[in-house]
């Protein structure tokens, strides 16, 4: 995955950086052969321009980070995570091996711990964020002059370099906590704070988690406005929803973008694990990270973390967001303890099987159902075991599994310690073992 700002993908932006510095010319009456002349050069241009942005149709489309700026030429590639979906192969010839296809069929997983160097502050005392319960319903307007006023801007430093990573926060507490992703922060040492005013403050770490991807900061400052947290789970597919971030640098901030919440409990892979996040259709664009998904009584539901975005083809009105009952309990034990720990991961990277495999390979694959194995973390008990990519997951504890959700929703009922019994499906040939749960900070932290 590149950052936006690298020279490869510099053509799919760059229409945004054109609209925010041309300037609209009178026009003029007349001419109507030279309109003509120009009107075919615009669609030559066009088609050409369409393969010059998408030159290799084999890239996977990925999950980026809308996170990261650079304003120099080393390109700083803090990967956040790769959103696992199939490449458009139908032209091409299917492998022989299936692993093969596989590999080709997934994105690579990231699993790299998370580095934050910057300065530690003492645990904040008597704080807790809780849900509130809707409000009045809110106009676009009101809602915007409401909530803008509980956004800031995050600006992460990492030492020897001179491009900067670039996001959104949320104010938690009238006297400076702040909330935003994990990986706006990530590989930084220093870190500011842009406030709506324009006020810009230095920032220390209360704690950061990179499994969630959920940072909580803290600045030196008074009478700040809180934003309210309304509740994720009393949400439904086509409710309305807004952004309130700053997208693509600092020209852009405190951008307003409004949709619908196109699905509930999406399962993600990020960092070998999954998360179950809010897929909606609102704008979300680099800089976005961090920033609130807003319903229309003003109050956050969501963290915005993810987009789908293709080397190869158009891909709009996906983006994901972390929901609010998680952020919620993520804020509250990190500000509490400053880390995170005790979630039981399996350690292993799983993915769904399309038909195009099951009928290449009727013999290595189940009929129906099933989970593929892509990756095996190290420290887990999955790899010490013997669990290998490769392998298929028929069922778990006597249930047959066939979505991420489904393991993910299994694996969370237990705790660090407890084992899961695994039938597996290995080059033909059943396999069966036990696997104990660890700490996800152990295999992911």
């Amino acid at each position: 995955m590149s950052n936006w700002y690298a020279n490869e993908n510099e053509g799919w932006y760059a229409p945004l950086h054109q609209a925010a510095t041309t300037t609209e010319t009178p026009k003029k009456k007349g001419r109507t052969w030279l309109k003509a002349l120009v009107a075919v050069l615009v669609v030559i241009g066009l088609i050409t321009g369409s393969a010059l942005l998408f030159p290799n149709k084999n890239t996977a489309p990925t999950i980026i980070k809308p996170s990261q700026r650079e304003d120099a030429d080393d390109s700083n590639d803090s990967n956040f995570g790769q959103f696992i979906i199939p490449r458009d192969d139908e032209d091409e010839t299917m492998p022989d091996d299936y692993r093969e296809f596989f590999e080709n069929f997934y994105t690579a997983i990231e699993d790299s711990r998370t580095s934050i160097n910057i300065e530690h502050t003492e645990l904040p005392k008597d704080f807790s964020c809780t849900v509130a319960p809707a409000g009045e319903e809110l106009s676009l307007q009101e809602l915007y002059r409401r909530c803008s006023q509980s956004i800031v801007a995050i600006s992460g430093y990492m030492n020897g370099k001179s491009g900067y990573n670039w996001g959104t926060g949320v104010i938690l507490s009238e006297d400076g906590l702040i909330l935003t992703n994990t990986h706006v922060i990530a590989d930084c040492d220093r870190a500011t704070v842009t406030l709506p005013d324009d006020t810009v403050c230095e920032a220390k770490l209360v704690g950061a988690d990179s499994i969630s991807d959920i940072a909580v900061l803290k600045i030196e400052a008074k009478g700040l406005t809180p934003a309210v947290f309304g509740d994720s789970s009393a949400l439904e597919v086509g409710d309305s929803v807004a952004a309130i971030g700053n997208p693509l640098g600092e020209e852009f901030r405190l951008t307003l973008t409004r949709g619908i919440i196109s699905a509930i409990e999406r399962g993600i892979n990020y960092k070998g694990h999954s998360m179950n996040l809010l897929q909606t259709d609102t704008a979300i664009n680099e800089g976005n990270s961090g920033g609130p998904l807003l319903n229309m009584y003003g109050q956050v539901i969501g963290i915005t973390n993810m987009k789908m975005m293709s080397s190869y083809s158009s891909i709009e009105g996906i983006g994901f967001a972390i929901p609010s009952v998680t952020v919620v309990k993520i804020i509250n034990t990190i500000v509490k303890e400053g880390v995170v720990s005790g979630r039981p991961s399996i350690g292993i990277t799983v993915g769904m099987i399309p038909d195009e495999a099951r009928e290449k390979w009727p013999e290595k694959m189940p009929e129906n159902g099933g989970l593929y194995i892509i990756d095996v973390a190290e420290g887990s008990d999955a790899l010490a075991k013997g669990i290998q990519p490769g392998d298929i997951i028929l069922e778990v504890n006597g249930r047959a599994v066939s979505e991420t959700a489904e393991l993910s929703a299994m694996k969370d009922e237990l705790s660090v310690g407890d084992t899961l019994h695994f039938k597996l499906l290995r080059e033909g040939e059943i396999v069966e073992l036990d696997v104990a749960l660890v700490d996800t900070n152990d295999v992911y932290g």
